[in-house]
């Protein structure tokens, strides 16, 4: 049976197939903590569903295994990410495509269709990212890889560049082995994280990471953080950028096809020049829809202010009097450190020589 369902997911496109039980998994306990630690921030959704995160019986009752996948999303498309200059935006690599939910859920659903018909009555359930699943957790006792000291996923295979997505089944199915971690005295992860999000190994408080910030916050990004947003307008990579791991790497197969290859360097003016209508025209079928306008914006008002210069002012003057407060401020705010830093420009060079 294994090997039917593993057999067909690599045809279907994915680049990792292993299985677990349905058993709650071990961090059940650390996942409490970090909760009653209100370390989550806003994502209220992760208190409300705690309940089936800590126990995947709770998603589907008589559940016996858990079939876990991964889909690289690594390619050459990226090699020249350190070109990137002023006035552009930075966004996560993952956003860079079509819409992985899409994509993945697809393929997914015909494998969840498949594994149905391997035994009588079998039910299954199906998420891309979505399910109340501790899924890193649930990835790492699979086997697909482990959790690295910046709470995030690595395989030995494809590195940090994949999604994760699971099938919760009442099949019975061989568990495969669990992954050790394999982080040893590495912590360039640590090192990388532009907010100190990463508070000590294995312990992520999301309130500061910019992935939060410019995704999941759905209000004012705290000033003391914005500075350090730099020109990130969509999530953050640096923590995955710096894994050793990613020498590893394999390029994926199934996402090379929907890259969007015109979210590589994004113009930052332009984008505050969006109305709601151009927002939802230029990224139909992205994951960065999920910002709506108020969002992006507000991002990419704090990268210019980050990065910007006097040719951003105008329309950062118009963006001062958007309907939306959330972006107005952070027009306002952007304008102010645009022309403290012409102030600060102007006065050293007007310094006489000694």
């Amino acid at each position: 049976m294994k090997t039917e369902i593993r057999t067909r997911a690599i045809k279907l496109g994915f680049d990792a197939c292993r299985f677990t039980t349905a058993e709650a998994p071990s961090t059940a306990p650390q996942f409490n903590e970090w909760l009653s630690a209100k370390r989550q921030g806003e994502m209220a959704y992760l208190q409300r569903n705690a309940h089936k995160r800590v126990d995947p019986r709770q998603v589907l009752p008589d559940a016996r295994s858990i079939i876990t996948l991964a889909v690289s999303y690594e390619g050459p498309a990226f090699e020249s990410e350190a070109s990137v200059t002023p006035p552009t935006g930075v966004i996560a690599r993952y956003a860079r495509f079509g819409d992985y939910h899409d994509v993945i859920g697809e393929r997914l659903r015909r494998l969840t269709e498949f594994a149905n018909t391997l035994g009588a009555g079998t039910r299954s359930l199906w998420y891309v990212d979505t399910g109340p699943f501790l899924e890193r957790d649930l990835a790492q006792r699979a086997g697909v890889g482990f959790i690295g000291k910046h709470t995030n996923l690595i395989s030995r295979q494809l590195g940090n560049w994949f999604f994760l997505s699971e099938i919760i089944t009442t099949l019975e199915i061989e568990p495969d082995a669990p992954e050790k971690n394999r982080c040893g005295s590495c912590t360039r992860c640590l090192t990388a994280c532009p907010t100190q999000a990463i508070t000590a190994p294995f312990q992520l408080d999301a309130r500061r990471c910019i992935s939060y910030l410019t995704i999941e916050l759905k209000g004012s990004i705290p000033l003391e953080l914005r500075a350090a947003i730099g020109n990130r307008i969509y999530g953050c990579d640096d923590c995955l950028a710096a894994c050793p791991w990613n020498r590893f790497a394999q390029d994926g197969r199934l996402m090379r096809e929907h890259a969007r290859g015109d979210l590589s360097t994004p113009d930052l003016v332009g984008l505050i020049e969006l109305d709601n209508d151009g927002f939802k025209r230029r990224f139909a079928g992205t994951p960065m829809l999920r910002t709506k306008r108020r969002g992006l914006l507000r991002n990419a008002c704090v990268a210019l202010g980050n990065i910007g210069n006097a040719t951003a002012l105008p329309a950062l003057s118009r963006a001062s009097n958007d309907t939306e407060p959330l972006i107005a401020e952070h027009a306002r705010w952007a304008i102010e450190q645009i022309e403290s830093r012409a102030a600060t420009s102007r006065a050293f060079t007007d310094t006489p020589a000694r």
